[in-house]
């Protein structure tokens, strides 16, 4: 059975599921070095991404569209070439708590001139399905919990069995916005008008909170407004609750919070507000998730999480709940965010034919290697893995583009900028060259068996979704990937992985005796991962470019001395 699953609004993409294996994930950001949060205007996208893998529409079973906004359906407004058409889809939230399942049936679907059914499941669900069914919990046949907290909803708590699954509680009354909230009324991210949204701030927060400490008394402000506007037994803290399926109520809500807050901690430094809330939020979290486990003790089976959502991209969050003792595992997809919401709709599809069964999967599920032309200045040559660890070794970054594309927003080897972590001035070119700011960290990429010895815990983190720390006796070694805080945004290989990336890592490690490199994603600032080379070339920001077995070389730094750094800005 082959089912597509479509996610229209921001993070759009198009999904193929076969037989319960993922055959691609085609995101619209990763397409022509598209926009971030790319959305589908027109569904000939669609009907490009099946014919790329063989298929015609007519060869598809069941189309599905995730839900979006709105309390009872939702509507999109797209083209179908030059033609616009109508379509409604699920809701944002499940209508009832064990009708996570309960799907919209629609028609009017245009791909290639034909009109086709489809189903839509609640956004929700999506999340549920996707975090679930490529969870090992999946695998394993055993239960799990599953957290979902994305932009305008509370934290939601789920209960998922291979027969089916239900919502059990919302953990408390805040949106998964508030992070973002905070950063347009404190530090560099502050904005006097506030209509315009910023889906990366919560991303750039995450980085900030290094440069400041927690302030008890801070957080003690933030939990006192939380009680009175939020959780509480005020009038105003009902209404709030009442709406909050209104996402523009909840958004102004929250800005009216981070006011009132502001005025009370003006004497404040701007880290510390944002370290104190990001801590505040942390333990209400943890404190929340031990109530909601006590009063559903009589759940059996293994205490396993699955976490989904957008807020499910903060990795120490998800590592503050891993370290709670609280469950036995903790399973994170690389797409816990809308950019696995085509995945989850594709899931939910098949949840409702099959059950919440396992799909086979691969994070290298994106796009294929485009083909364009390379602007006049490069060079061409045969490069193996040996060669290029040298120029790595020599201080060289190279923009490293190996197979298909990741799935998701973090770079994992596939579509990444790789450079020795050995100098600390090489994250602050790295920064500046992507247009980032300078309390950004790099993130290293590391050979799986040698990762303990240099972070704690170390243990596998395939996607970059746990917060790891440096060792002391490797900081020194590896500046470039420790953060301000000491913390590591790590990546695992095995040694053994076909991926071209671990054996760049062997080579490297012979060569120097490090197991790691950094690792940025490829892109232009506020872009998807470069398609190609060409797109590369075009940027020209990095003067070393490997694909395929072949290196490219910018004519400029062929004249340089092999010791001397390439770096361009």
């Amino acid at each position: 059975m082959r089912i597509c699953g479509i996610k229209l609004t921001h993070d759009g993409a198009t999904a193929l599921v076969e037989d319960g294996r993922l055959i691609f994930s085609i995101e619209q950001e990763k397409r022509d070095s598209n926009p971030r949060y790319q959305t589908i205007d027109n569904l000939d996208v669609i009907v490009e991404a099946l014919t790329e893998h063989g298929l015609d529409p007519r060869d598809i079973d069941e189309f599905v569209i995730d839900g979006w906004d709105g309390e009872v359906e939702s509507q999109f407004q797209v083209l179908s070439g030059a033609s616009p058409i109508r379509l409604k889809g699920a809701p944002y939230l499940e209508r009832h708590a064990d009708r996570l399942l309960a799907s919209r049936d629609g028609s009017g679907l245009v791909l290639d001139d034909r009109v086709f059914p489809y189903k839509s499941y609640p956004h929700v669900t999506g999340h549920v399905a996707a975090a679930y069914c490529t969870s090992p919990f999946a695998k394993a046949e055993q239960p799990a919990f599953c957290l979902v907290w994305d932009s305008c909803i509370f934290p939601r708590l789920y209960y998922v069995h291979p027969r089916g699954g239900r919502f059990i509680q919302t953990l408390f009354p805040l949106i998964g916005h508030a992070y973002a909230a905070a950063g347009h009324h404190f530090g560099p991210y502050r904005q006097i008008n506030r209509t315009n949204w910023d889906l990366g701030i919560a991303g750039k927060l995450m980085a900030y909170v290094a440069l400041g400490f927690v302030d008890e008394s801070i957080v003690a402000v933030f939990h006192e407004l939380y009680e009175e506007r939020f959780a509480g037994e005020s009038e105003g803290a009902h209404r709030y609750r009442a709406e909050s399926n209104n996402a523009t109520c909840s958004l102004q809500a929250m800005h009216d919070f981070f006011d009132a807050s502001a005025i009370r901690l003006k004497a404040k430094r701007a880290e510390d507000v944002i370290t104190s809330f990001h801590f505040f939020v942390e333990r209400l979290l943890v404190q929340e998730m031990t109530s909601a486990l006590q009063r559903h003790s009589s759940l059996s089976g293994q205490h396993n999480l699955c976490i989904a959502g957008g807020c499910g991209l903060n990795i120490k969050w998800n590592s503050a709940l891993r370290a709670s003792g609280l469950f036995d595992t903790v399973w994170v997809p690389p797409f816990a965010n809308n950019s696995g919401s085509a995945i989850g709709a594709a899931c939910s599809a098949l949840a409702a034919h099959r059950g919440f069964v396992p799909v086979e999967w691969s994070v290298y599920s994106g796009p294929t290697m485009q083909h364009g032309d390379i602007p006049s200045g490069w060079k061409v040559s045969p490069c193996g893995m040996d060669g290029l660890a040298k120029i790595i070794a020599a201080n060289k970054p190279v923009l490293f583009l190996e197979g298909r594309a990741e799935l998701g927003p973090r770079a994992l080897g596939g579509r990444s900028i790789l450079a020795a972590a050995t100098s600390a001035g090489t994250k602050d070119h790295l920064n500046h060259i992507k247009g980032r700011d300078y309390f950004r960290p790099v993130a290293p990429i590391c050979l799986e068996e040698r990762a303990p010895d240099i972070f704690d815990p170390g243990t596998p983190d395939p996607y970059m979704l746990f917060d790891h720390q440096t060792r002391a006796e490797w900081r020194n070694k590896i500046p470039a990937v420790v953060h301000l805080d000491g913390s590591a945004r790590l990546q695992t290989i095995p040694r053994t992985s076909e991926h071209k990336v671990a054996e760049l890592l062997v080579e490297y490690e012979k060569l120097t005796g490090i197991p790691l490199l950094c690792n940025t994603s490829a892109n232009r600032y506020g872009r998807g991962f470069f398609p190609d080379v060409a797109a590369a070339c075009q940027w020209g920001r990095v003067e070393h470019i490997w694909c395929d077995g072949l290196l490219w070389i910018k004519a400029s730094a062929t004249a340089r001395p092999s010791a001397e750094p390439a770096l361009s800005n």
